[in-house]
């Protein structure tokens, strides 16, 4: 498999902008089977999903969780309200499932590459939609209809160091590969082997994005095989039920 970062898109971009015209215009060579893998912030910011402290005013609860955690009250509100569940709050990390059921560190708020001070990057309102738009737009630019498109978002792991980035939306990938049912080379039958397909491409696709210089999109090739003519279940088919949560 090749990553390639997509050079040349602009290193501030803005409500509006027209994010899928700016990545086809600037790759070259496009091929049959490429997928882009986008950094949610780039969608985020071109979707206008943005908060500035200034307009928040905090909750009773946002005040309190922030002075037990030492946390701006406003940034504690914005979590709350990017919020289905607060799962746990601790060592001044909160823990939420969000509305796409995404359990992950503050509601995937971030401040880091906002643009401005004290201005805050939200999730896509509905992330699948954004990759499936981002595909179908990619591919009247491009003239090439077999493209995949991963939004990507950078979550911790339960009882591991680092973080990974992950698929959080999809078009036209095949998110799952599931073998269970197959044989292993010693002929034992495979019970458990279930490949997160997007996750990985998400994975790879950040091994070689420059996060300091702002580079958010990179091409993969080499995974024409889980390239799907249809849009697919998007990232939604990744997250494991709440009846399957054996940590509650």
């Amino acid at each position: 498999m090749l990553a390639t970062p997509v050079a040349g898109l602009p290193p501030r971009l803005r409500a509006g902008d027209d994010l899928a015209a700016l990545v086809a215009d600037a790759v070259a060579d496009w091929r049959d089977g490429d997928v882009v893998v986008i950094a949610h912030k780039a969608v985020s910011k071109c979707e206008g999903r943005i908060v500035r402290l200034a307009d928040v005013t905090p909750s009773a609860r946002a005040r309190q969780l922030a002075a037990e955690h030492d946390k701006d009250p406003r940034q504690v509100q914005v979590v709350l309200d990017e919020s289905a569940e607060l799962v746990r709050a601790d060592h001044g990390v909160l823990i939420t499932r969000t509305r796409h059921g995404f359990v992950c560190a503050n509601a995937g708020v971030d401040a880091s590459n906002s643009g401005e001070d004290d201005t805050l990057v939200l999730l896509p309102l509905d992330p699948d939609g954004s990759a499936r738009g981002l595909r179908a737009a990619l591919r009247a630019h491009t003239g090439v209809e077999r493209l995949a498109v991963v939004v990507t978002d950078s979550f911790g792991r339960a009882w591991r160091h680092g973080q990974c980035d992950v698929a959080i939306g999809v078009a036209g990938l095949q998110p799952l590969d599931d073998r269970r049912g197959g044989r292993d080379a010693d002929g034992r039958e495979l019970r458990a082997t279930w490949i997160a397909v997007a996750d990985q491409a998400a994975a790879a696709a950040d091994l070689v994005r420059d996060k300091i210089s702002g580079t958010p999109t990179v091409v993969l090739r080499g995974l024409g095989h889980h390239v799907t003519a249809d849009d697919g279940p998007g990232a939604a088919a990744l997250l494991r039920p709440l009846a399957e949560d054996l940590f509650r």
